[in-house]
């Protein structure tokens, strides 16, 4: 008795059988694609006498692109169907879109890394720029005006701006919410030098005109972050699970208490996104702390009695003053720049971790 074997199927005959691509096949497409782009224009920049620099790079991404878009269609319609040629067409197009929206991003942070790491050194993070018109100086005055500021508006915006979005989901009904509701959404639209212009002119009118300080930065910022926390925290709340509240009230819980121990504490991940946004909003804001917080070559860490400077009026300041030594300013500009960068990433960093901590702890079964 003859016993017949056959030989396994490979996984790329398989894979055709079955009527789809294998999972390398859309990979290789793409190398392909490029290659062959950067082979034409290869040839094209071969005559001149500069080949390297003649190069077009970004035409060789475009054609490179588009001829991986073709190719895996058409590859896709006859091995696989049209449907499928049309969805791996569609995640071309998104995939690009997606890296044509990343490339500004990137762009920007290479430009200030690499223009801003020249001033990283221990001067620019512990000197100010009191007597200072040339070289050296740094900008401990200007962190300690923007975490000052900022963290005041901070106190002063997220108790109103959460109380605000509690009201409006669990209290809020008739014409006091709706009216409620309408000047949050204005006051998102406000530009931030209509905010400035604000608070300047109700400290103009009761104490004087010129007046700068630190706290009146604080209440400008405060204006532009109320909003944003409202919104942000208002949609958070809306989320949670009706019959969380239902079986808090079962229980006998009062409804303050049921918001306070039920509600918050399952959306306090979200609320500190919200708030992050809205810090993020507001701390490399430039025209409102001219005009309320002004700026001061020294430290001063008293937000009640003189002018301070931020990090953004002090980048803005450098670039537009240059002195002595435009280089060196220039440098201060883009090296402040980057400070304000990284301490937004840290407050989000220090967000998550928070939030991490206060999220409700689930237990295993």
């Amino acid at each position: 008795m003859t016993v017949l074997t056959h030989a396994p199927a490979s996984s790329t005959s398989t894979a055709l059988t079955a009527g789809r691509l294998p999972k390398w096949a859309p990979w290789a497409l793409l190398g392909i694609s490029f290659v062959v782009s950067a082979a034409v224009f290869g040839v094209a920049a071969a005559g001149s006498d500069t080949p390297l620099a003649d190069f077009n790079i970004a035409g060789t991404v475009i054609v490179g692109i588009l001829l991986y878009m073709v190719i895996i269609t058409v590859i896709s319609a006859i091995a696989e169907s049209r449907r499928k040629a049309v969805d791996r067409l569609m995640t071309a197009l998104v995939a690009t879109a997606f890296l044509i929206a990343l490339l500004p991003l990137v762009s920007l942070l290479w430009t200030v890394v690499a223009n801003g790491i020249e001033r990283f050194d221990a001067e620019f993070f512990s000197y100010s720029m009191r007597n200072v018109v040339g070289d050296g100086g740094g900008i401990v005055h200007a962190i300690w005006g923007t975490v000052l500021i900022t963290l005041t508006a901070t106190i002063i915006s997220v108790p109103i701006g959460l109380m605000t979005s509690i009201y409006l989901v669990e209290y809020g009904r008739g014409k006091i919410a709706k009216a409620i509701t309408f000047f949050v959404d204005v006051m998102t639209g406000i530009p931030s030098i209509v905010a400035g212009l604000f608070i300047y002119a109700v400290f103009a009118l009761l104490i004087r005109p010129g007046i700068s300080m630190g706290f009146m930065g604080a209440l400008a910022l405060a204006v532009l972050m109320t909003p944003v926390v409202v919104r942000g925290s208002e949609e958070l709340l809306r989320i949670v699970p009706n019959e969380l509240r239902e079986a808090s009230y079962a229980l006998g819980v009062p409804k303050w208490l049921t918001i306070l121990k039920v509600v918050l504490p399952t959306s306090i991940a979200g609320i500190m996104t919200s708030v992050m946004l809205a810090i993020s909003r507001v701390i490399g804001e430039t025209a409102p702390l001219l005009l309320t917080a002004g700026f001061t070559q020294s430290l001063n860490t008293n937000i009640f009695d003189g002018q301070m400077m931020t990090l953004p009026v002090f980048a803005y300041n450098q670039y537009m003053n240059q002195g002595t030594n435009p280089d060196a300013a220039v440098a201060r500009a883009w090296a402040a720049a980057l400070t304000l960068i990284l301490i937004v990433m840290v407050l989000n960093l220090l967000a998550r971790l928070i939030a991490k901590w206060f999220a409700p702890k689930l237990s295993g079964r």
